[in-house]
């Protein structure tokens, strides 16, 4: 497939996303850590003009000075953007001015493809479309949290389907030893999935299954949200400042549970895996069960002999660099390194996860109190 065919691919995909929204979806932003479908697109349109186009195609004319303001995130090299808690407030541009942007941008890319760019170019252009379809699986995360927090349910596609993912009850035990760690071979990788290291680890056992909703309905009631003694400090504080009493989009009515999917509110299914919990709650339901979570290193060495992929899986290991990591200059080089501090990594792949994202070297992260993303728990002992 050609750069070309490719950049189609990932662009028809994300507009795919947005297909079922309206007008209206496009612009909310409940809160800080949700951004509005608009400004996504933007985005990620700002990046192929800010990084492809704007310093390598000869007499390309940018659309919009203004909306490097606009649709900057946080590269900091690029210069002043729009804070991030106030991007729900623009109302302009339009959500036609910014699909025009997009149209604007993809010709302009198109006509770059013709000639063959240098191997530099080519790998900060398949960067860019990684960092797109990264975008895509947080489309899915913020309008599920839009439509979820609007007081009418609103389904985002009757007809979405979750995966199926086949699973065994029981734990697989792995020996102490020494394991190798990170990315090789050939394929794209992030540069935090690098380098490549060893790692002790003593014996564990870790499950082969995820945490259902019927498990961890039971950790709700025997009172685990309200007892200090599973959690955390930090995560105590959390519970009590927010009154959490069930993951993200749980609702008790008429002393039935329910929980809003992308198909609208549904009476909650006991046998899928429980999703929507912060790395406290996550953590919390592993010391109520005597058991706690994997490391990132036990789960990557133990990940080819259970099936994962429903969602991603919170670990007990923080975020931080591997063994001779090094930023790369200019912004680029603000993509993931200047985030390695006060987040958990999370393994695996969920859902909304595009295709060719789900290795078991990839490193996702955030902070432990967050849980709009697509997330859940396998226990270790």
């Amino acid at each position: 497939m050609t750069l070309a065919d490719r950049y189609r691919a990932v662009r028809q995909r994300t507009e795919q996303i947005c297909s079922p929204l309206q007008t209206e979806d496009y612009v909310v932003q409940p809160i800080v850590d949700v951004s509005p479908p608009k400004w996504h697109i933007g985005h990620v349109t700002w990046f192929f003009e800010t990084f492809i186009l704007k310093p390598h195609f000869m007499g390309y004319q940018e659309y919009n000075p203004d909306y490097n303001y606009v649709f900057n995130s946080y590269y900091e090299t690029v210069g002043a953007r729009v804070i991030r808690t106030d991007r729900g407030n623009l109302s302009r541009p339009t959500v036609k001015d910014v699909y025009l942007y997009r149209e604007y941008v993809d010709e302009a890319i198109y006509n770059f493809l013709c000639h063959e760019p240098s191997l530099e170019i080519e790998e900060l252009f398949i960067l860019g479309l990684n960092h797109e379809e990264q975008h895509q699986e947080l489309l899915y995360y913020d309008i599920k949290y839009i439509l979820g927090h609007n007081p009418l349910f609103p389904a985002y596609d009757r007809n979405y389907s979750s995966p199926k993912i086949e699973e065994t009850s029981g734990f697989i035990s792995m020996n102490e030893g020494i394991y190798e760690i990170g990315h090789t071979g050939e394929g794209f990788n992030f540069d935090n999935e690098l380098n490549r290291h060893k790692v002790y680890l003593n014996a564990y056992q870790i499950s082969t299954s995820q945490v259902t909703n019927a498990e961890y309905l039971e950790f709700i009631n025997n009172g685990g949200y309200q007892d200090f003694r599973y959690w955390h400090a930090e995560g105590w504080d959390w519970v009590k400042t927010n009154k959490i009493t069930a993951p993200l989009y749980w609702h008790l009515i008429e002393g039935e549970w329910f929980i809003y999917t992308l198909r609208g509110l549904e009476p909650l299914n006991l046998n899928d895996s429980v999703m929507h919990i912060s790395y406290y709650e996550a953590s919390a339901y592993a010391a109520w069960k005597g058991m706690r979570l994997p490391t990132e290193f036990e789960w990557e060495a133990a990940a080819t002999q259970f099936t994962w992929g429903k969602s991603w899986e919170w670990t007990e290991s923080a975020y931080l660099p591997y063994p001779g990591f090094s930023k790369a200059p200019g912004a680029i080089g603000e993509y993931n390194g200047k985030f390695m501090v006060s987040q958990q990594v999370l393994r695996g792949a969920s859902e909304a996860t595009p295709p060719g994202h789900s290795r078991i070297t990839y490193r996702n992260f955030f902070h432990p109190n967050l849980r709009w993303l697509f997330n859940g728990i396998r226990l270790a002992r």
